[in-house]
Protein backbone atom coordinates (compact mmCIF):
# COMPACT_ATOMS: atom_id res chain seq x y z
CA UNK A 1 0.00 0.00 0.00
CA UNK A 2 0.99 3.53 -0.64
CA UNK A 3 1.78 5.91 1.68
CA UNK A 4 -0.97 8.06 0.09
CA UNK A 5 -3.59 5.23 -0.14
CA UNK A 6 -3.27 4.50 3.85
CA UNK A 7 -3.58 8.54 4.41
CA UNK A 8 -6.88 7.96 2.30
CA UNK A 9 -8.11 5.71 3.60
CA UNK A 10 -7.61 6.89 7.55
CA UNK A 11 -9.34 10.09 6.67
CA UNK A 12 -12.25 8.11 5.98
CA UNK A 13 -12.21 5.99 8.85
CA UNK A 14 -11.16 9.25 11.41
CA UNK A 15 -15.07 10.07 10.56
CA UNK A 16 -16.14 7.74 12.76
CA UNK A 17 -14.37 10.08 15.75
CA UNK A 18 -16.84 13.06 14.90
CA UNK A 19 -19.62 10.83 13.93
CA UNK A 20 -21.62 10.63 16.82
CA UNK A 21 -24.19 7.99 18.34
CA UNK A 22 -26.92 7.83 19.76
CA UNK A 23 -26.29 7.61 23.71
CA UNK A 24 -24.17 9.94 26.04
CA UNK A 25 -20.49 8.85 27.42
CA UNK A 26 -20.79 12.25 29.62
CA UNK A 27 -23.18 15.07 30.31
CA UNK A 28 -23.12 16.63 26.58
CA UNK A 29 -20.80 14.32 25.29
CA UNK A 30 -22.16 12.09 22.54
CA UNK A 31 -20.64 9.04 22.14
CA UNK A 32 -18.44 8.50 18.96
CA UNK A 33 -18.98 5.66 16.33
CA UNK A 34 -15.08 5.19 17.38
CA UNK A 35 -15.22 4.88 20.74
CA UNK A 36 -17.68 2.53 20.39
CA UNK A 37 -15.58 0.34 18.14
CA UNK A 38 -12.35 0.62 20.41
CA UNK A 39 -14.72 -0.81 23.17
CA UNK A 40 -16.16 -3.67 21.93
CA UNK A 41 -11.97 -4.14 20.48
CA UNK A 42 -11.14 -4.07 23.94
CA UNK A 43 -14.29 -6.32 25.13
CA UNK A 44 -12.62 -9.44 22.14
CA UNK A 45 -9.23 -8.99 23.82
CA UNK A 46 -10.05 -9.32 27.29
CA UNK A 47 -12.36 -12.55 26.53
CA UNK A 48 -9.36 -13.91 24.38
CA UNK A 49 -8.02 -14.95 28.40
CA UNK A 50 -11.66 -16.81 28.44
CA UNK A 51 -11.54 -20.85 28.32
CA UNK A 52 -14.62 -20.85 26.39
CA UNK A 53 -12.79 -18.75 23.39
CA UNK A 54 -9.80 -20.60 22.89
CA UNK A 55 -10.21 -21.74 20.02
CA UNK A 56 -11.18 -18.95 18.22
CA UNK A 57 -9.63 -16.93 16.58
CA UNK A 58 -9.16 -13.39 18.40
CA UNK A 59 -7.23 -11.53 16.20
CA UNK A 60 -10.40 -12.03 13.91
CA UNK A 61 -12.63 -11.03 16.14
CA UNK A 62 -10.87 -8.21 17.20
CA UNK A 63 -10.61 -6.77 13.59
CA UNK A 64 -14.37 -7.34 13.17
CA UNK A 65 -14.80 -4.96 15.91
CA UNK A 66 -13.04 -2.56 14.76
CA UNK A 67 -13.92 -2.48 11.27
CA UNK A 68 -17.95 -3.56 11.70
CA UNK A 69 -19.52 0.25 12.00
CA UNK A 70 -17.22 1.65 9.04
CA UNK A 71 -19.70 2.37 6.71
CA UNK A 72 -21.26 4.93 9.32
CA UNK A 73 -18.44 7.08 7.93
CA UNK A 74 -20.76 7.87 4.82
CA UNK A 75 -23.81 7.42 6.39
CA UNK A 76 -23.67 8.15 10.15
CA UNK A 77 -25.55 6.36 12.62
CA UNK A 78 -28.60 5.15 12.62
CA UNK A 79 -30.22 4.46 16.17
CA UNK A 80 -31.05 0.00 15.19
CA UNK A 81 -34.73 1.22 16.49
CA UNK A 82 -34.85 3.40 13.69
CA UNK A 83 -32.95 1.69 10.80
CA UNK A 84 -34.38 0.69 8.20
CA UNK A 85 -33.69 -2.05 5.84
CA UNK A 86 -33.29 0.41 2.86
CA UNK A 87 -30.84 2.43 5.38
CA UNK A 88 -29.25 -0.42 6.14
CA UNK A 89 -28.43 -1.62 2.21
CA UNK A 90 -27.54 2.29 1.18
CA UNK A 91 -24.16 2.11 4.63
CA UNK A 92 -23.03 -1.64 3.09
CA UNK A 93 -23.54 -0.55 -0.88
CA UNK A 94 -21.00 2.73 0.04
CA UNK A 95 -18.50 0.22 2.73
CA UNK A 96 -18.06 -1.94 0.12
CA UNK A 97 -17.55 0.20 -2.85
CA UNK A 98 -14.71 2.16 -1.06
CA UNK A 99 -13.59 -1.08 0.36
CA UNK A 100 -13.18 -2.20 -3.70
CA UNK A 101 -11.29 1.34 -4.09
CA UNK A 102 -8.77 -0.52 -1.89
CA UNK A 103 -5.20 -1.46 -3.64
CA UNK A 104 -4.61 -5.63 -3.25
CA UNK A 105 -3.96 -7.25 -0.79
CA UNK A 106 -5.95 -5.40 1.63
CA UNK A 107 -9.36 -5.27 -0.59
CA UNK A 108 -9.73 -9.11 -0.68
CA UNK A 109 -8.80 -9.00 2.70
CA UNK A 110 -11.48 -6.66 4.29
CA UNK A 111 -13.85 -7.92 1.29
CA UNK A 112 -13.64 -11.67 3.11
CA UNK A 113 -13.79 -10.09 6.65
CA UNK A 114 -16.94 -8.24 5.64
CA UNK A 115 -18.51 -11.13 3.77
CA UNK A 116 -17.82 -13.62 6.90
CA UNK A 117 -19.38 -10.57 9.21
CA UNK A 118 -22.60 -10.37 6.82
CA UNK A 119 -22.69 -14.11 7.04
CA UNK A 120 -23.16 -14.58 10.69
CA UNK A 121 -22.10 -18.21 10.17
CA UNK A 122 -18.80 -18.65 12.22
CA UNK A 123 -18.12 -18.35 15.43
CA UNK A 124 -16.04 -15.24 15.25
CA UNK A 125 -18.61 -13.22 13.41
CA UNK A 126 -20.95 -14.25 16.29
CA UNK A 127 -18.93 -13.30 18.99
CA UNK A 128 -18.28 -9.86 17.22
CA UNK A 129 -21.84 -9.52 17.05
CA UNK A 130 -22.71 -10.10 20.49
CA UNK A 131 -19.84 -8.00 21.79
CA UNK A 132 -21.30 -5.09 19.44
CA UNK A 133 -25.02 -5.55 21.03
CA UNK A 134 -23.52 -6.07 24.58
CA UNK A 135 -21.47 -2.93 24.40
CA UNK A 136 -24.38 -0.96 23.56
CA UNK A 137 -26.49 -1.94 25.76
CA UNK A 138 -23.47 -1.15 28.57
CA UNK A 139 -22.82 2.53 27.25
CA UNK A 140 -26.34 3.40 27.73
CA UNK A 141 -26.33 1.86 31.01
CA UNK A 142 -23.51 4.33 32.07
CA UNK A 143 -24.97 7.27 30.53
CA UNK A 144 -28.02 9.84 32.27
CA UNK A 145 -31.02 7.97 31.67
CA UNK A 146 -32.44 11.27 31.37
CA UNK A 147 -31.52 11.54 27.82
CA UNK A 148 -32.88 7.95 27.16
CA UNK A 149 -36.35 7.69 24.90
CA UNK A 150 -38.98 5.83 26.97
CA UNK A 151 -38.94 2.86 24.08
CA UNK A 152 -35.33 2.39 25.47
CA UNK A 153 -36.43 0.83 28.96
CA UNK A 154 -37.52 -1.96 27.37
CA UNK A 155 -35.10 -2.40 24.88
CA UNK A 156 -32.30 -2.14 27.26
CA UNK A 157 -33.05 -5.61 29.25
CA UNK A 158 -33.68 -7.60 25.17
CA UNK A 159 -31.33 -5.93 23.08
CA UNK A 160 -28.79 -8.76 22.40
CA UNK A 161 -30.34 -11.63 23.78
CA UNK A 162 -30.77 -12.86 20.69
CA UNK A 163 -26.90 -12.60 19.99
CA UNK A 164 -25.43 -14.12 22.99
CA UNK A 165 -27.65 -17.33 23.10
CA UNK A 166 -25.13 -19.36 21.47
CA UNK A 167 -22.48 -18.49 24.46
CA UNK A 168 -23.15 -19.51 27.85
CA UNK A 169 -20.16 -16.99 29.05
CA UNK A 170 -22.47 -14.04 26.65
CA UNK A 171 -25.64 -15.12 28.45
CA UNK A 172 -23.84 -14.80 32.00
CA UNK A 173 -22.41 -11.22 30.99
CA UNK A 174 -25.64 -9.89 29.26
CA UNK A 175 -27.11 -11.20 32.64
CA UNK A 176 -24.93 -9.22 34.62
CA UNK A 177 -25.52 -6.23 32.27
CA UNK A 178 -29.04 -6.46 32.65
CA UNK A 179 -28.98 -6.15 36.52
CA UNK A 180 -26.73 -3.83 36.02
CA UNK A 181 -29.73 -1.98 33.35
CA UNK A 182 -32.36 -2.69 36.23
CA UNK A 183 -30.38 -1.08 38.53
CA UNK A 184 -29.72 2.47 36.84
CA UNK A 185 -33.65 2.25 35.88
CA UNK A 186 -34.70 1.99 39.81
CA UNK A 187 -31.98 4.54 40.48
CA UNK A 188 -33.09 6.96 37.58
CA UNK A 189 -36.89 6.18 38.82
CA UNK A 190 -36.41 7.04 42.68
CA UNK A 191 -34.42 10.12 41.62
CA UNK A 192 -37.47 11.61 39.52
CA UNK A 193 -40.63 9.92 41.28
Amino acid sequence: MKPQELLDILAVAARLKTNTRHCFTAPGRKESIADHSWRIALMAILLSGEEEFAGYDMDRVTRMCLIHDLGEAFTGDIPSFEKSGGQEALEEAQLARWVDSFPPPQREQWQALLAEMNAQETQEARLYKALDKLEAVISHDESDLATWLPLEFDLQLTYGREQVAFSPYLRGLKAAVDDFTRREIDAFRQKTE
